[in-house]
This record gives C-alpha cells, structure tokens and sequence, in this order.
C-alpha cells in the first residue's frame, strides 16, 4: 500500500477502505452526518418526559436508517449509474471542448489585445495628454461675497 500524503490517505487507499470499513474515507459528507441532536435540540429549562424523548430519539434515527437503506436499495444503483455518465460527459466535454476552446480564445484575443494597445497608445493617448495640457492651465477662484 502506498504511503499516506500529508497525513491524509490517498485515493487508492480509500478505494481499498472503502470495501472494508468506512465509506467516507476523505470526509467529503461530513456535513450530512445528522444525528437527532443535531435536529431536534431542547434548550435548557424546556425538557419533555425522558420517556418521550428516548422513543423520539429511537424513532427518529431508526426511521432515518431504514428510510435511507430502502432508498439506497431502490435508486443507489440506478443513480450511481446518472451520476456516472454525468461526469464521464463532463469529463469529455471539460477535456476535449472547453479547454480547447478557451485556449483558442486566449490565442485569438492576445492578437486582438496588441492591436488595441497599438490604437490606444497611438490615438487615445496624445489625444487625451493634449486635453489634460489644455485644461491644466486653467485656473478657477471661487469667492464668497457676502
């Protein structure tokens, strides 16, 4: 097995982890992990009956297990094989399309960049030093007369 980087394992180790013991290796639902706690919080002074609140407690987290289970069971495949193709698609068209095409417009526009940078510094700067000279003489003395 290959070494742990940087405290964390990798992604072949989690594969093999996965099969045997956690199934969320690198935490990236840590914030989905819910607990009744987390839900259904008394604050200090308004308690119900302990009896109430334990058969809450077993009801909530049994219903939540079961539930999750019989959804697993009925869309875990059928959405692993959704999510599957979507990011095979996204993959493809990330790699063979969008790349591609943003390289292409930086090329494109780093030719259309020098052009304008020729305009500017050609027309628009004189253009614009020549106004600020013009205006820079002109002096304006504002007096209160009362």
């Amino acid at each position: 097995m290959p070494a742990i980087s940087d405290g964390k394992p990798t992604l072949h180790q989690c594969d093999l982890i996965l099969i045997t013991s956690t199934r969320s290796c690198l935490q990236i639902r840590s914030h989905s992990k819910i607990d009744f706690e987390d839900v259904i919080a008394e604050p200090e002074g308004t308690h119900s009956f302990d009896g109430i609140w334990k058969a809450s407690f077993t009801t909530f987290t049994v219903t939540k297990y079961w539930f999750y289970r019989l959804l697993s069971a009925l869309f875990g495949i059928p959405m692993a094989l959704i999510w599957g193709i979507y990011f095979a698609i996204l993959s493809f068209l990330h790699i063979w399309a969008v790349v591609p095409c943003i390289k292409s417009f930086l090329i494109e526009i780093q030719c259309i960049s020098r052009v304008y940078s020729i305009y500017v510094h050609t027309f628009c700067d004189p253009l614009f030093e020549a106004i600020g000279k013009i205006f820079s003489n002109i002096r304006i003395n504002m007096q209160k007369e009362i």
